[in-house]
């Protein structure tokens, strides 16, 4: 995907609800009718995925990963992400 395909979504304030599965064959990232769908190599153990997750929807967004935080959803496959201004 290329840096910023997103960037129409990348709004201070918002949240991005996440479905994600770790352990994945490769890394991908894409948005359906039912929500955004996020597949990373990293294991979930010590927050690997999560931070794998942050960088994949920070290149998407064309934003530094540092202004994404996880909100909730830190032990699940249900996560849910805002952009800080």
């Amino acid at each position: 995907m290329q840096k910023g395909a997103w960037a129409e979504l990348a709004v201070p304030g918002a949240e991005f609800a996440l479905r994600v599965s770790p352990r994945a064959r490769r890394e991908e990232i894409s948005r359906d009718e039912t929500g955004i769908k996020v597949a990373v190599f990293a294991p979930p153990e010590d927050g690997k995925a999560n931070a794998a997750v942050q960088v994949l929807l920070a290149h998407a967004l064309g934003v530094a990963k540092s202004r994404l935080v996880l909100v909730r959803g830190g032990t699940s496959r249900e996560k849910v992400f805002r952009l800080e201004s």
